[in-house]
């Protein structure tokens, strides 16, 4: 056995002369093993919240998402998009225009986005789960469009779920100027009746906003022909996702971008990305503050062990092995701190999960009732080591500096 190591696991475990040097001892391994909590707790509810979110948006985002990277705008015919059909990955392909336009409903106005969708956008994503009123996602007939607005847009527009006068849904012309002495002439007109149905993914960004109606009824109201402003991909079970869209992206070119699901809400997990950088930045700094404790214990310790120091280079010992006793020591404490933190995280993580221990009040205004709690075990590698190198490096020069100015010969 390394005998540093074995003389600081023996002043790590056997009683001090000073009963102060053990109580501080601890202290300093309660003081890194909360830190490590926190760390671990608070990656882990952070989590929790962008899983939460996740599940909000599968239900109206598709699984692939091929836009223009310039334009609004692209040909849904081109050769490219017409051989990705037949890819044998892709189960579902879909086309999607969507843009601004004014609703209209009995003289309150407002602005929307119109989302034309082919007829098999239901087999794309599961519409249905987030679909609620009576009726069928029928989205045109030979006769008239339906919509399908979102509960929010409904509520400002003042229609109930099903509105017997149809929306009138202005959109101006592409390429046209505004006629002062008559603008009306300058807006595309349609109207869309009710299908009994109303869209609610509790995000203000689709509720407020959004209109699902048929692809035919957006190409005419903005005057296209076979344009598309995206391309919806479903992928078949068991297929590899970021393979997919890899080969999807080295197939269209530099013209086209390839998103996923987060990439499609970029800007909001970017934000929480960033917040949970910060959190993690500010608990490292925490803990740099607690190994301060284990300084503390290993200036005590040395200056108690000093009659031992004085035996064993009696014994042989050369002030590098003393050096290195002490090094061990504070090594060991943070090592103790560090997994009895990581597994009192882990404990808590569960207990959240498992009991609901920390609610978010608010009466039942929010999603959920607590706060949501997943842990991910690359998340806890990151903060055992964090904390190691950080307690590792904290103690380095005070015990060099401290060796050489309190063990004297």
């Amino acid at each position: 056995m390394n005998f540093p190591f074995y003389i600081a696991r023996r002043y790590l475990f056997s009683k001090k002369s000073h009963n102060a040097i053990n109580v501080i001892s601890g202290i300093s391994v309660c003081g890194v093993a909360l830190a490590t909590l926190a760390l671990v707790c608070t990656l882990s509810v952070f989590n929790g919240f962008q899983e939460l979110v996740a599940t909000f948006f599968t239900a109206f985002d598709p699984q692939l998402k091929i836009t223009s990277v310039r334009g609004k705008v692209f040909d849904g015919q081109d050769n490219r998009l017409l051989r990705l059909r037949e890819w044998p990955e892709v189960e579902v392909f879909s086309e999607v225009l969507e843009d601004n336009v004014m609703v209209q409903y009995q003289g309150r106005q407002t602005m929307a986005v119109i989302k034309g969708v082919e007829d098999n956008f239901e087999q794309l994503t599961p519409i249905d789960s987030v679909l609620f009123g009576r009726g069928n996602p029928v989205l045109h007939d030979e006769v008239v469009d339906y919509a399908i607005p979102g509960i929010q847009l409904l509520s400002v527009l003042g229609t109930g779920i099903r509105f017997l006068d149809p929306l009138e849904i202005y959109a101006p012309k592409r390429g046209a100027k505004v006629n002062m002495a008559n603008p009306a002439a300058s807006f595309s007109t349609g109207n869309l009746f009710s299908s009994g149905l109303v869209f609610a993914v509790n995000q203000e960004k689709y509720d407020a906003s959004y209109i699902l109606t048929s692809i035919g009824f957006a190409r005419r109201l903005f005057r296209y022909t076979t344009e598309v402003s995206s391309v919806s991909l479903k992928l078949r079970p068991g297929t590899d996702e970021d393979v997919i869209q890899a080969r999807i992206r080295q197939w269209l070119g530099d013209e086209f971008k390839v998103s996923d699901r987060y990439e499609q809400q970029e800007d909001t997990y970017r934000i929480m990305k960033i917040e949970k950088l910060i959190s993690y930045l500010f608990l490292t700094f925490i803990v740099m503050i607690a190994c301060f404790n284990v300084i503390g214990s290993l200036s005590m310790l040395i200056i108690d062990k000093r009659e031992d120091v004085e035996t064993l280079r009696n014994l042989g010992a050369d002030d590098r092995q003393i050096t290195r006793i002490f090094l061990f020591e504070g090594r060991m404490i943070s090592f103790f701190g560090a997994f009895a933190g990581v597994c009192l995280g882990l404990l808590l993580c569960w207990m959240q999960q498992e009991f609901e221990l920390i609610t978010l009040g608010g009466g039942g205004a929010f999603v959920v009732n607590a706060y949501p709690v997943s842990v991910h075990a690359a998340d806890v590698a990151v903060v055992f080591v964090t904390v190691l190198a950080v307690g590792f490096l904290s103690v380095w020069y005070p015990v060099r500096y401290l060796s050489k100015r309190l063990l004297k010969r």
